[in-house]
């Protein structure tokens, strides 16, 4: 269910338990090949897909549709707010509905740049609620991606394979195809070396600019509608299982 697509009454008359999911995502630069907004499109294709599968077993909020993307702010167009605001907003948003006594909640984010501070989200808040999950999708069906990874360490990353492929799928008209080119990945140290599926050792801060002059981190080359199906379907099954999970009270 769609929660701003439903009466007040209808929302009165729901079990308190069904979980409720708030889409997190960001408006930025994603290369010279696709749109601005990558993210909140991509997060979106998933929670709606997760809609049509199990429509009475999930609550769907609005998306936040800009995130934290100071990082990116040297490529026109990117919007950002600070981690404060960003904070606030998603926090006044889910106490929202923690008044409405709703008792699981999902952060589902799509945007690298809003994980550490949704980390603060999920421990400054979790102590009102039930229980409060805080998922980022490339970490969900982590296991699964890795095998249809094809370009290897550093190739999933921003606008790289995973993405691409993800807006071949759910947007193909928004795809320039003849602007597909692989980042520029600048060299770093060892312990920082990081994509989506790869995580660093150690934190070091660098502006996007500076990880890859062209925008593209990774090789969006061998990216395909076909592939983009692939982790669709991986996704929303791993966060179907979730949300089953929270709901029914499965622990093992």
């Amino acid at each position: 269910m769609l929660w701003d697509e439903l009466t007040s009454s209808a929302i009165e008359a729901l079990d308190r338990d069904i979980p409720v999911l708030l889409p997190v995502a960001a408006t930025e630069q994603h290369g010279p090949h696709l749109p601005l907004a990558t993210d909140r499109m991509i997060g979106w294709h998933f929670a709606y897909q997760l809609h049509l599968k199990i429509p009475d077993q999930i609550l769907i909020l609005p998306p936040v549709a800009v995130g934290c993307s100071s990082h990116h702010m040297d490529f026109s167009g990117t919007l950002s707010v600070s981690h404060e605001a960003f904070a606030a907003y998603v926090e006044e948003i889910l106490e929202s509905v923690i008044a409405h006594d709703f008792n699981n909640l999902i952060i589902f984010n799509s945007h690298g740049g809003n994980q550490g501070i949704g980390q603060v989200i999920l421990e400054r808040l979790g102590p009102e609620v039930g229980q409060l999950v805080l998922v980022t999708w490339w970490k969900l069906a982590l296991e699964a991606l890795i095998k249809i990874n094809e370009t290897g360490p550093g190739g999933v990353g921003h606008a790289g394979e995973f993405e691409t492929s993800l807006m071949m799928y759910i947007a193909p008209h928004l795809v320039d195809e003849k602007a597909i080119a692989k980042g520029e990945n600048q060299e770093t140290y060892g312990w920082a070396t990081a994509d989506m599926l790869r995580g660093a050792k150690a934190g070091l801060y660098r502006s996007m600019y500076e990880m890859t002059p062209n925008g593209v981190f990774g090789d969006p080359t061998k990216s395909n509608a076909k592939k983009g199906e692939q982790i669709s379907n991986l996704v929303v099954q791993s966060l179907k299982f979730l949300v089953l999970d929270l709901l029914n009270g499965n622990k093992n």
